[in-house]
């Protein structure tokens, strides 16, 4: 299997290859040129968390061998998970939620984040390359942590994250500016998420950056890059073994998904499931009040003339959903010209209008529904009271979506909500929802919720208020070029 640039269908490289590149010279991101045969319920079923990813990595990454996959794997799913099961489910009365957050940095980034590592040293290691990978990563919050923890001390590499000063939670923020490594260097920006994305796309093709980049190799932890999407496949085909394993469902019984959505990986993952074999019925896209994506699945036009919110579910906090270029481009049957005017258009014009073949296909296996700061507070403090369930507000805009989408379609699909962080990664927020208790300080908040809940603290978050802070740089946005430039210079200096 190959993968293509979105906007070069004739760019063609190996995944591990890919996985290396991040993101190709063009712009375009690396998408699966073909789907591999479908996975079969005996490929599944009867298999824990390691297991099934040993079988859908080997499926969608077709040139690493048996053993290469195996060791990623169990190097990645091993005790910095704090279940055995990786990805627990716990039923609420009218669904599950997948819980993705029991990783070392509690938010469902972990699942890729602890793996990716793995598959490009050892891509490094089939291409007998030396030189530096410098890993560059925009994080709406979560993805800058699981990447700094995943990256840290890794030999070859050095990854440099950058983050909206503001946006991010205090805890967030703490735990990205206390960051472990020698390799390793964080950065607050004077803007938003689109920004930072902006600035680390940029960077792939700014003349600057590459003229710096002497014996050093740009790739990307964001899920533009294939090894960071690719492992995300794999949890869907584990929750939906376990309702068959516990006889909630039959295999072949269609299940629906509830995904708080920003950069469209997430879903994405979930529609590349169902593409080789998984019985996926509808895609819940979920999002926040910065709701471009909910507008887009329901008429067709992804327009950027919008108010950006900044809310307590920030890593939705995204206008330009990257990884919904991978997904038009498959719907379009790899119609690469058709992409590449597309996003000219929403980078020129602000917007774009996909065709009626595509926009049909869109409405068949999406769904878009938002919520608001209110709504999404209800249901934290609702889901706490009758289900004695402490969830975070991102997990709380996707359980509204379900939902608001089965009483709006009369659909009652078994649905999966896909919980992604921790309630303890906001618990300012998740605080005052459920008890109407406003403390400033995310730590004290934190010890006042755990001792409302009896819920335990993730250890990673418990420890955070003694690490001492080593990240304290911002800098405007338009010094992004020569920030980074500065970076690979640095990193130069190093190969000598």
């Amino acid at each position: 299997m190959k993968y293509i640039s979105s906007r070069n269908k004739n760019y063609a490289l190996e995944s591990h290859q890919a996985i290396i590149r991040g993101l190709a010279e063009d712009g375009g991101l690396f998408t699966p040129a073909s789907y591999p045969d479908a996975l079969r319920p005996e490929d599944i079923l009867g298999k824990d968390y390691r297991g099934i990813a040993e079988t859908v990595l080997k499926a969608m990454l077709a040139d690493y061998t048996e053993e290469e996959i195996r060791h990623c794997v169990n190097s990645a799913y091993d005790t910095k998970f704090d279940t055995d099961e990786i990805v627990p489910l716990t039923a609420l009365k009218d669904g599950w939620l997948m819980e993705l957050w029991h990783g070392p940095t509690s938010a469902f980034k972990d699942l890729a984040l602890t793996i990716l590592p793995h598959l490009l040293t050892t891509a490094y290691a089939k291409e007998d390359r030396h030189d530096v990978v410098s890993i560059l990563t925009a994080t709406s919050g979560d993805t800058g942590k699981a990447a700094l923890s995943g990256f840290a001390d890794v030999p070859n590499t050095a990854i440099t994250v950058f983050y909206p000063e503001i946006g991010v939670s205090a805890v967030q923020k703490r735990q990205m500016n206390t960051s472990k490594g020698n390799n390793v260097e964080v950065i607050a920006v004077k803007g938003n998420f689109d920004d930072c994305q902006r600035m680390v796309k940029e960077a792939c093709s700014s003349k600057e950056v590459l003229d710096a980049c002497t014996g050093v190799t740009i790739s990307s932890a964001n899920s533009i890059n294939a090894g960071r999407l690719i492992p995300q496949i794999v949890y869907y085909f584990h929750a939906y073994a376990k309702l068959v394993s516990e006889k909630k469902i039959a295999w072949g019984d269609p299940v629906n998904f509830a995904v708080p959505t920003g950069n469209f990986g997430d879903i994405l993952a979930g529609w590349l499931a169902k593409k080789i074999g998984l019985p996926v019925g509808k895609l819940l896209c979920a999002s926040n009040t910065n709701n471009v994506l909910t507008d887009f699945l329901n008429t067709g036009t992804y327009s950027l003339d919008r108010t950006f919110h900044t809310t307590m579910s920030p890593s939705m906090d995204i206008l330009i959903s990257s990884n919904l270029e991978r997904l038009l481009f498959l719907l379009t049957g790899q119609d690469d010209e058709k992409i590449r005017e597309w996003m000219r258009q929403l980078k020129e014009e602000g917007s774009y209008t996909v065709d009626d073949a595509v926009f049909r296909q869109l409405q068949d296996e999406f769904a878009g529904i938002w919520t608001s700061e209110e709504e999404c507070a209800e249901v934290i403090h609702d889901t706490w009271s009758n289900e004695h369930v402490l969830i975070d507000p991102h997990t709380a805009v996707a359980l509204s979506a379900m939902r608001k989408y089965r009483k709006e379609s009369g659909d009652e699909t078994p649905c999966v909500v896909l919980s992604t962080a921790s309630p303890y990664k906001f618990c300012h927020d998740v605080l005052e929802c459920i008890s109407g208790r406003n403390i400033p300080d995310d730590f004290e908040a934190m010890e006042v919720l755990h001792e409302l809940t009896s819920v335990p603290v993730p250890a990673n978050l418990r420890d955070l208020k003694t690490q001492p802070v080593r990240f304290t740089r911002s800098i405007e946005i338009r010094d992004g070029m020569h920030v980074i430039a500065e970076r690979m210079r640095s990193l130069s200096h190093v190969q000598d």
